[in-house]
């Protein structure tokens, strides 16, 4: 079995389906709430999805590393009694249509510190909600 630091992402030309948990568990989010995380992250930020389609953007973060976590907006996709698979697209593909690399993975960082990402979205939710009722500080 590979471990996480052996996986890489598809080399092909198609988007895979992979099993979130095994590699890595990826944190799903509003495009809305995950651009603003990915600002407060910076140079801290892993690789992560993005599936403009359905406006969302999918962190990949160590497995099993978010499993409690309860952020409005925030699902964690990883390991559990029901499969869950997060559409994987090629190393090439980071411009559309269809899912891209947002941030394209590293050879030797592809993942997000769990840590930071959970705080940066705390921050970014509450600057959205912020933003949304016109209290934009």
């Amino acid at each position: 079995m590979k471990t996480a630091s052996q996986w890489t992402p598809p080399n092909g030309t198609e988007i895979e389906a992979l099993r979130a948990g095994r590699w890595w568990d990826a944190v799903r989010v509003r495009a809305a709430v995950g651009n603003r995380a990915l600002a407060l992250l910076g140079e801290a930020v892993g690789a992560v999805i993005a599936d403009p389609d359905r406006a969302r953007l999918y962190f990949l973060i160590p497995s099993g590393t978010a499993a409690r976590w309860n952020l409005r907006d925030a699902d964690v996709l990883g390991a559990g009694p029901q499969a869950v698979f997060v559409g994987v697209p090629p190393t090439s593909r980071t411009e559309g249509p269809g899912v891209l690399w947002r941030v394209p993975p590293q050879r030797d960082r592809y993942l997000t510190d769990p840590v930071f990402l959970y705080e940066a979205l705390r921050a970014a939710t509450l600057a959205e909600l912020a933003a949304q009722s016109g209290d934009d500080r």
